[in-house]
């Protein structure tokens, strides 16, 4: 294939097609016809010897080939974005910018009220949307309608750019009270009752019982390496709950230290190390290759990264 002879409106064409996995919603995010889309559809697979999308029983399911095709399109788009990008660098003091970003509420409690603080000195009209892990999806992140989703993730799409905000080990968070306190043993913590709290990935969390221990994460899992259980008594996917529940129960709560250590100022709570060892968390940003050169995008993301750097010293 010459490249000289290829329209490349197609790329643009298969890499819509490729986010949507649908003709008619690939035409209308590129406000052309449906009839338009699907001629495009039909010229790609010609030129390149290929069906791309397959129509099956869950929708249109892209080939191995259009896989493989993905990342390197997308990438030379944004190559494309970022050298056709106005060079305006972006004003923070001025601006009004809305940034759209998706945390778990253990992210959030730990560096969103310090990205407001810190906004309100330096950058006072940006507005800032924060979203939940289940107000939107990977989908919505990848075409730039959320700006950063800043959490533990089990996968992340290749075409993503991504980071490490920080690592983060676990604690014990209990009531002054608590025998563990006093005892900091594997016994009196197994003797105990507890509170699991997780709010993992992006979409709807799949309800928890006594019997799916093998969904419950790291500190299940470490415990399950020694072939012990502990005893959960409650389930919940909200963090601000924790230090009410420890606070007024006998009840033990495992968490990321830095959520342990921003409720510990709370009441009578303490922070104690687990009696055991587990394996720490990477917590991540991410974000879509369309927004990756925008100027406005690099300053809250820089932002961010300066915050959690001046947190951490």
């Amino acid at each position: 294939m010459n490249i000289d002879s290829f329209d490349l409106n197609l790329l643009v064409c298969f890499d819509a097609l490729m986010r949507e996995r649908n003709v008619s919603r690939a035409a209308e995010q590129l406000n052309i016809s449906q009839p338009a889309m699907s001629n495009s559809l039909k010229r790609l697979r010609s030129l390149l010897d290929d069906p791309l999308l397959v129509r099956t029983t869950r929708g249109m399911e892209p080939t191995e080939r259009a896989l493989e095709l993905e990342p390197l399109i997308r990438q030379s788009l944004s190559f494309a974005e970022a050298a056709l990008s106005p060079t305006d660098q972006f004003v923070a003091s001025s601006s009004q910018r809305v940034f759209r970003i998706m945390v778990s509420d253990y992210v959030e409690g730990a560096l969103i009220s310090s990205l407001v603080k810190y906004l309100q000195e330096h950058a006072p009209n940006i507005t800032l949307d924060v979203l939940t892990l289940s107000d939107a999806s990977f989908q919505d992140l990848e075409k730039g309608k959320v700006d950063l989703a800043i959490n533990r993730f089990d996968d992340i799409p290749q075409s993503f750019h991504q980071r490490l905000v920080w690592e983060d080990s676990f604690s014990c968070l209990v009531n002054a009270k608590h025998p563990l306190v006093e005892e900091n043993s594997l016994e009196q913590y197994l003797a105990s009752g507890h509170i699991w709290v997780s709010k993992t990935g992006i979409g709807v969390a799949t309800g928890m019982t006594q019997d799916n221990s093998h969904k419950r994460g790291w500190v299940d899992d470490a415990l399950a390496t020694m072939n012990v259980e502990r005893k959960i008594r409650v389930f919940t996917r909200h963090y601000q709950i924790v230090p009410l529940l420890v606070d007024r129960t006998d009840l033990i709560a495992t968490l990321p230290t830095r959520a342990a250590r921003s409720y510990s100022s709370y009441n009578d709570l303490v922070v104690v190390e687990p009696p055991f060892p587990i394996k720490s968390i990477d917590v991540k940003m991410v974000w879509s290759p369309l927004l990756h050169h925008n100027s406005a995008h690099q300053w809250i993301r820089r932002t961010l990264m300066d915050l959690v750097k001046a947190d951490v010293s």
